[in-house]
């Protein structure tokens, strides 16, 4: 397969990941008809990570956990409060709205990072957060006391608490050499039996078994764990990070277009412009972010170019050296 043909599968596998993590929050919102928002989280984050343990055996990665302390923490935070924080916004928030609040995450990660890594942030990055903040109040609209404060808040908590995992994660990673693809099997292991233990001490009706219920968990468990940690890795083989990256500025609109058409959501108009700035402040991130990583890689190439006429140097004056000595 040649060069042209690998960017082309990627885009296209590029194009299928976002429609299904983004369609994926109407099937998460359709199934709380026949299933408690806990329950439902604990049986998906459960089975999907079966799915990624199926993946690793797949890729013949390492199975064994590593850092179980971190990676307990780890789960805690991405897969147990990170899906159940999203799952409860569901039960009275939109579809699309909760996708697009859920993905105000790189906001607060740029800010997280400042506060607990060191990295700093660049005029323009201030810019945008300002703008996806701008955007957040447009949604939140407090001057109107509107009664699904709560499923907003609760979406916007998820982006928080899904930054502060990213932040748990870079660290984790930096002290103790782990596969990613392992970490994540172990983290939503771990973080699954959380919610199944929260699930069994909440009262709730046991689910009704239709085929809309079964359909949903497989989607979850196969397809948006499964089968989309696959593609994302073969993503990344073929993709530069930072192209791969702008997959998250899809997911959120694929929901919103998703929930439109399928559960006949219609944002109000001040919701509308608060989902366009958010949108807009996200590429503008990408942007920032793929610009960062040229200069980057640019100035290594130079780097490179720079120190090759003195390596050959080196290597000269050692063969002469030894030829005189011999």
């Amino acid at each position: 397969m040649n060069r042209d043909r690998k960017l082309l599968v990627a885009a296209g596998a590029l194009l299928v990941l976002s429609i299904i993590w983004g369609y994926n929050y109407v099937v998460m919102k359709k199934v709380m008809r026949y299933v408690d928002p806990f329950d439902f989280s604990a049986m998906r984050t459960f089975f999907g990570s079966l799915a990624l343990f199926a993946v690793l055996a797949l890729r013949r990665r390492p199975l064994r956990p590593v850092a179980l302390g971190g990676t307990l923490w780890l789960g805690l935070l991405q897969t147990a409060a990170f899906t159940a924080l999203i799952q409860w916004a569901l039960v009275s928030g939109g579809a699309g709205k909760t996708a697009v609040l859920v993905y105000t995450m790189p906001f607060w990660l740029l800010m997280l990072a400042r506060a607990f890594l060191g990295e700093r942030m660049r005029g323009s990055q201030w810019m945008a957060v300002a703008l996806a903040l701008g955007g957040l109040l447009l949604i939140l609209e407090p001057w109107t006391l509107r009664g699904d404060m709560q499923s907003t808040l609760l979406a916007v908590l998820a982006g928080l608490v899904w930054a502060a995992s990213a932040v748990s994660a870079k660290r984790l990673r930096a002290n103790v050499e782990v596969d990613l693809l392992s970490l994540t099997a172990w983290q939503m292991l771990l973080g699954s039996l959380v919610l199944c233990l929260i699930a069994w001490l909440l009262p709730s009706e046991a689910p009704q078994v239709t085929p809309y219920f079964i359909g949903a968990l497989v989607y979850n468990a196969l397809f948006a764990t499964g089968l989309a940690w696959l593609m994302w890795l073969f993503i990344l083989d073929r993709l530069p990070a930072g192209l791969a990256g702008l997959s998250s500025l899809a997911v959120p609109v694929v929901g919103v277009l998703s929930g439109a058409m399928e559960l006949g959501e219609r944002p109000n108009a001040s919701e509308s412009w608060g989902m366009v700035c958010i949108v807009v402040a996200l590429l503008a991130i990408s942007a920032i972010a793929m610009r960062g990583r040229n200069a980057l890689a640019a100035r290594a190439d130079g780097a490179r170019e720079g120190a090759a006429p003195a390596a050959g140097a080196t290597v000269g004056s050692s063969a002469v050296g030894r030829e005189g000595g011999d």
